[in-house]
């Protein structure tokens, strides 16, 4: 449409023409012409198979000549080897019962003895009498699919022994850290005269180091000094401020065995090693003595803490409390840190039980939204009070193994007791 009083352009109507002509030329393709030159095989057999009719872009498929194809050759003798049995035994009678089929994977040869891979699709025409007259068959060219799932099975496969390796990987990383860790633990704990000893370790994954420490160990000729602590952070980091730890414990306690003089030590090495680093790292810990009456059948007991959560005392009436350890704050976060003494008697049947936060902040409920926390674990110490240390950490042991995937922190375990049976 012109506007009002507007002359049309000869020009523009000059292309407009010219554009409807070429267009026009677009559509000027014979049916013939569009069956030779399509972009896929078409061929035409009889019921038996014999090539009545094939279209050009099939031959050069093939790099056969239309003369040596049609009425010489059947559709068969284009197909490998396992081509002709899946026709025989597969294609062919699906075919027939279904008057068509589409889709199927096979392969063709090529004059040169090459081989096309292709999906061949066939229907059956029928006359006007219901007869069957011939079988009209499309083959698409599928090497561009093949090569694509070539690569996807390449892919798949370099996937797969990625996985393998990673898992392999995993597998010695696993081993290597079970053993770093064992060697920030004890191998076994050494015998006390009158005391009974117990541990236990709980890694919450396989795959990090964790940070929880304890030990037992004599500094004198009747006295023995045990320690239970947590470092902060997890992995390599942590391992190393583990080392540290127990053995600047071990050091100091031989020195002058005091919880505080300990504590205060461990304090002092920490502050200066970390404190100008950029990456200050500290450590929570309870430090204690035992030293056993072998006439009395008690054992004294001296500890400090360093903003640990209190031990437990489980005594041999059945009866269980949190031990006050006043003060005592993080281990390594100031240069000047104070702690103080707390002491208890242990007497025959009695079980000091010492524990990493792990534990009091393990999830529990349906929905692993509530912790265990203190006043849950001192119904259990008091369910278990009179009981002797390795069946307390046994009972604690199946204890972790019910939180599941509520315990998601390492958490370590000491319990030390005087036999009931003592003399």
């Amino acid at each position: 449409m012109c506007r009002t009083g507007r002359q049309p352009d000869p020009h523009e109507a000059g292309d407009e023409k010219a554009a409807d002509a070429a267009f026009a030329a677009l559509l000027e393709d014979s049916a013939e012409d569009l069956y030779e030159s399509a972009p896929c095989g078409y061929l035409s057999t009889l019921m038996d198979g014999t090539i009545a009719k094939i279209n050009t872009t099939l031959l050069n498929w093939l790099g056969l000549e239309r003369q040596t194809v049609v009425g010489r050759m059947r559709f068969t003798d284009l197909l490998t080897v396992g081509g002709k049995l899946y026709h025989e035994t597969h294609f062919a009678p699906l075919l027939r019962m279904q008057d068509e089929i589409s889709g199927i994977a096979l392969e063709i040869k090529q004059d040169g003895g090459g081989r096309i891979p292709v999906l061949v699709s066939s229907v059956i025409k029928y006359g006007s009498m219901g007869e069957p007259l011939l079988i009209r068959t499309t083959i698409f060219d599928a090497r561009d699919r093949r090569a694509y799932e070539e690569e996807l099975l390449r892919g798949r496969k370099a996937a797969e022994e990625a996985r393998k390796q990673a898992e392999a990987d995993r597998a010695r990383l696993q081993d290597a850290l079970a053993v770093l860790q064992q060697s920030l633990l004890p191998d076994t704990l050494p015998q006390v005269p009158g005391v009974e000893t117990s541990a236990y370790y709980h890694t919450a994954s396989p795959d990090r180091l964790g940070g929880d420490f304890y030990d037992v160990f004599p500094v004198d000729g009747k006295r023995f000094a045990f320690f239970l602590g947590d470092v902060c952070g997890k992995g390599p980091e942590a391992a190393a401020l583990t080392s540290l730890t127990r053995y600047t414990l071990r050091a100091a306690a031989l020195h002058d065995p005091e919880p505080v003089s300990a504590l205060t030590t461990l304090n002092k090495v920490l502050h200066e090693r970390y404190s100008g680093s950029g990456d200050p790292r500290y450590c929570t810990a309870v430090f204690g003595t035992l030293e056993a009456g072998p006439a009395t059948g008690l054992t004294t007991v001296r500890l400090a803490s360093g903003g640990h959560p209190p031990a437990l005392v489980l005594r041999a009436d059945g009866t269980a409390d949190y031990l006050p350890t006043p003060g005592g704050l993080l281990v390594g976060v100031l240069p000047e840190a104070r702690f103080t003494t707390a002491a208890t008697v242990l007497s025959p049947g009695d079980t000091l039980l010492l524990y990493t936060d792990g534990l009091t902040e393990a999830r529990t409920g349906k929905d692993r939204t509530s912790l265990y926390g203190d006043d849950g674990l001192l119904a259990f110490a008091t369910s278990h009070a009179g009981t002797p240390p390795h069946a307390v950490v046994q009972a604690l042991t199946g204890l972790l193994d019910s939180f599941g995937d509520g315990l998601d922190d390492d958490t370590a375990l000491l319990a030390l007791g005087v036999p009931a049976s003592h003399p």
